[in-house]
């Protein structure tokens, strides 16, 4: 089969044909059809998780995978699957016995293992997963397009839930989505549909990815490159009459703009980062206890997120902006990626 692995940190993936893997007994082979590109695929390329965890090499990264079943394991019910249907890999596989993945928090657990980080990922043309972390999904949908509803469209998915399920979100409410990349265009169409009414505001750098924000529903949008606190607080009043956020879900992890958005987070407001472009952060700490302020990560999301995701998409409610491209064009694509030259999401298909 065909497969771009990486061999070295800080080099092109090799594009090679290797063996296709055997599967285990409580495994399923998938035949990848599709592959979104994610920003961590550029950091692991990069080192950026290897002074967290050195994972051996190679690794054949992607892990918004979807595809078609091609093989069973025979401790897998034949109730529950079939040869030639459609799958979603949900990341995040754990061990299932911790305190997590025994109430279904599989992708926290301190021994989980991810396609896209070892040995099997999605930028191969097959791969074995348990088959418990496989959602069957209708086969009307595109490949191309719920390929990415596994990570860019789950993870902001997670983090608008956790700003409803905390109270943060009601009619009278102003939520500030920062970052319209792959995961921020799909924040904003859930803060529409999970927002209770809050008035959606996106904020970011690029003005074509700010159109497409204009596109998924956002109520105004902001622009905040070469702009000073002050100023983007003053277009926040204009548009919303308030100068400060009652919720926000970073989708970049930037120290940059995480000073930013907190500066403008109000009283007894909610910050979720779902994003990891920068390492460290650096904010004031008085703010954040005098005005009981909450600030939190949220990280992927599990089997339940990506099955209600599953279902949004198949009624139609998920919106996509998707560039595909073929195995061959890999490495040109995180070059790209890495040059934030990507609007959407970056898709590869097999």
């Amino acid at each position: 089969m065909k497969a771009a692995r990486l061999h070295e940190l800080h080099k092109p993936l090799v594009l090679e044909d290797i063996p296709v893997p055997d599967i285990q007994p409580d495994e399923i082979l998938v035949n990848v059809k599709a592959c979104g590109m994610c920003r961590s695929d550029v950091q692991l390329v990069d080192g950026y998780f290897h002074k967290y965890a050195d994972i051996p090499r190679p690794i054949t990264p992607g892990h918004e995978i979807t595809g078609v079943v091609r093989k069973i394991g025979g401790d897998v019910p034949r109730s529950e699957f079939r040869e030639g249907e459609h799958v979603v890999v949900a990341p995040g596989w754990g061990d299932g016995t911790c305190r997590h993945c025994q109430v279904g928090n599989t992708h926290i657990c301190a021994n989980v293992r991810w396609p896209g980080f070892g040995l099997y990922g999605g930028f191969a043309e097959f791969l074995p997963v348990p088959a418990r972390y496989l959602i069957k999904v209708d086969r009307g949908l595109k490949f191309e397009e719920i390929a990415p509803l596994t990570d860019a469209g789950m993870t902001p998915y997670r983090g608008i839930k956790k700003l409803r399920d905390a109270g943060a979100l009601g009619p009278d409410r102003v939520l500030g989505i920062f970052g319209i990349g792959g995961l921020g265009a799909y924040a904003v169409q859930y803060a529409r549909l999970l927002g209770s009414g809050s008035t959606v505001v996106a904020f970011g750098r690029n003005p074509e990815k700010l159109a497409v924000a204009t596109e998924d529903g956002a109520d105004h949008v902001i622009g905040i490159k070469n702009k000073t606190p002050a100023d983007v607080a003053a277009e926040l009043k204009k548009a919303t009459g308030q100068d400060h956020l009652d919720a926000i879900i970073d989708c970049t992890g930037a120290p940059e703009v995480i000073q930013l958005a907190t500066g403008l987070l109000g009283i007894s407001g909610h910050y979720v980062d779902v994003g990891l472009v920068g390492d460290r952060i650096d904010i004031p700490l008085f703010p954040r206890v005098s005005r009981e302020q909450t600030i939190q990560g949220s990280f992927w999301g599990n089997n339940n997120d990506l099955s209600e995701v599953m279902t949004l998409a198949a009624q139609g409610k998920i919106r996509h902006t998707i560039k595909t491209f073929g195995f061959e064009q890999v490495n040109e694509y995180i070059d790209r990626l890495r040059a934030g030259d990507i609007v959407g999401r970056a898709v590869m298909t097999f």
